[in-house]
């Protein structure tokens, strides 16, 4: 056997010995990532005012099924989504990672006019939004939308929009929500590339449920933490 070829068996036996242990820990952490739980950045508003740019969410993997790992396939599913939760999926337009809040599930008629929702034929209803939630956003975005307390059920999150007249994108319906598919939109509503632009979510597309903001940064302030935004549930009290 050529000597250099043990010299290269033994150092790559030696590399193996010292960093075993930490490529088993990253291995871990991937396939932990993959099926069991992951933090997603959100570079956008369509969530605003719950989500900001910048904010680092916490997504449960395991709480509608278990998949294998980098795959869609299911192994065993327990759950779906309910109305009002956030989710993250994979765009049908162009496999883009997005978060949003389920609207409609199968079998859900879903009305909007002028922003306003009618699931079933029943209107969502709007109350005062927490000002403490609105102070978060900058003077333009404060004084440009209204805020609201939207409460569909027994489900109630914080929504803003800008007042406007009716057109395609704040008015659509009826849509019946098929079998196997939901009805996504965002929080910002007239700022979000949600089901009014790339059409409903089949559920295999359904990654997981979002629920903190596990810490957040400010892409406007030098990227200093928002130390109020730590470890905040997105569940509106």
């Amino acid at each position: 056997m050529p000597e250099t070829f043990i010299v290269v068996k033994s150092k790559v036996a030696k590399f193996w010995r010292e960093y075993r242990s930490l490529f088993f820990f990253l291995l871990v952490m991937v396939l932990f990532r993959s099926a069991i739980a992951d933090w997603n950045q959100v570079p956008t508003g369509s969530m605003k005012p719950t989500i900001l740019e910048g904010d680092r969410v916490v997504v449960n993997k395991l709480a509608y099924d278990l998949k294998i790992p980098f795959t869609s396939l299911n192994v065993q599913t327990w759950s779906d989504p309910s109305p009002g939760e956030i989710v993250t999926f994979y765009s049908p337009k162009d496999e883009k990672l997005l978060i949003k809040r389920v609207i409609g599930t199968p079998g859900d008629i879903i009305v909007m006019r002028n922003n306003q929702l009618f699931i079933n034929k029943e209107p969502a209803s709007y109350g005062k939004l927490n000002n403490e939630i609105v102070l978060q956003l900058d003077l333009y975005q404060q004084h440009r939308h209204t805020f609201f307390v939207e409460e569909i059920g027994d489900k109630r999150h914080a929504v803003m929009m800008r007042p406007s007249q009716p057109n395609h994108y704040n008015s659509f319906g009826p849509i019946e929500v098929p079998a196997g598919h939901y009805l996504m939109l965002g929080d910002n509503r007239d700022n979000s590339h949600d089901s009014r632009a790339i059409g409903l979510i089949s559920r295999d597309r359904i990654t997981g449920r979002a629920h903190t903001v596990a810490f957040s940064v400010d892409y406007e302030d030098y990227y200093l933490p928002r130390i109020d935004r730590f470890i905040r549930p997105l569940d509106y009290d």
